[in-house]
């Protein structure tokens, strides 16, 4: 089916590059790994993901092991990604790393918006979206980051929050932009804290940010990929990957062990 066919008007040039949602696992290392076990979880990785179907399998590496990780999974079904992308060029920008540099080393994914970016490292809304804006622009697939405090779902403001993070990067790039990125929804009292959402908590941040996306475009929300990211484990991915607006996820501590990171992977395959 066309996708003309499917909304019964005609669409925009960009809605050409439109597919229908698939499945994305996506490991972020954090600040973790050394050489040697990462060429020992690469590797494992890279075996185990040839037997994938129906799931895109991506690990977002620290700046030092691109080039590692570009060596070890080049031709594998495993692609690879930066955590975080400067807002800048080239230039006087002393430790910033620029979208051109993370696409020298074959990155396909980076990491925007992650919760401790936001928190630690004191990234505003507006930082966030211009992150998101470099990214699209060079070509680079965004994993944007969204998320509440549990002291703002506590207050009932979790579709506030979420909604003023999804508004400051469309407002800046378009709703278009989408198109090329992820979303992913990480309860940030979720993180490392062994805590993770009810499934049906999850899929009803989820289903929120994809009806906030729809209030601007349908067809842009129909075909966005939403992640999960909040202590997920092989122990609960399946029941998080059968909600209907849960696309996948973005995995902490779980993707530095290689049997459990596959097996994540796995289970979001199997629950299309």
């Amino acid at each position: 089916m066309t996708l003309t066919a499917y909304t019964g008007k005609i669409l925009p040039i960009w809605a050409a590059e439109l597919v229908m949602r698939g499945r994305l696992v996506a490991g972020n290392w954090k600040s973790n790994g050394d050489l040697a076990s990462n060429q020992r979880l690469l590797e494992d990785v890279r075996a185990a993901a040839r037997d994938l179907r129906g799931v895109e399998c991506a690990v977002c590496v620290p700046y030092p092991y691109l080039f590692q990780s570009q060596q070890i999974l080049a031709g594998a079904a495993v692609v690879w990604g930066g955590q975080d992308v400067s807002q800048f060029g080239s230039g006087a920008f002393t430790g910033a790393v620029t979208a051109a540099m993370l696409l020298e080393f074959g990155c396909r994914y980076v990491i925007v918006g992650h919760s401790e970016r936001r928190s630690i490292f004191g990234e505003s809304d507006a930082v966030v979206a211009a992150k998101f804006d470099v990214a699209i622009k060079a070509g680079l697939t965004p994993i944007l980051c969204v998320g509440e405090t549990l002291r703002e779902r506590e207050e009932g403001v979790t579709e506030t929050v979420v909604g003023r993070q999804l508004d400051a990067v469309i407002g800046k790039t378009g709703v278009a932009a989408l198109v090329k990125a992820v979303i992913a929804y990480e309860p940030v009292w979720a993180i490392g804290t062994g805590r993770t959402a009810m499934p049906e908590q999850a899929q009803a941040v989820h289903a929120y940010v994809r009806s906030a996306v729809a209030a601007h475009d349908a067809v842009v929300a129909d075909g966005l990929r939403i992640l999960y990211g909040g202590s997920v484990k092989a122990a609960n991915a399946a029941q998080l990957f059968t909600m209907r607006d849960i696309d996948g996820g973005l995995i902490g501590g779980a993707s530095l062990v290689a049997d459990e990171f596959m097996a994540i992977c796995r289970a979001a395959g199997r629950g299309q």
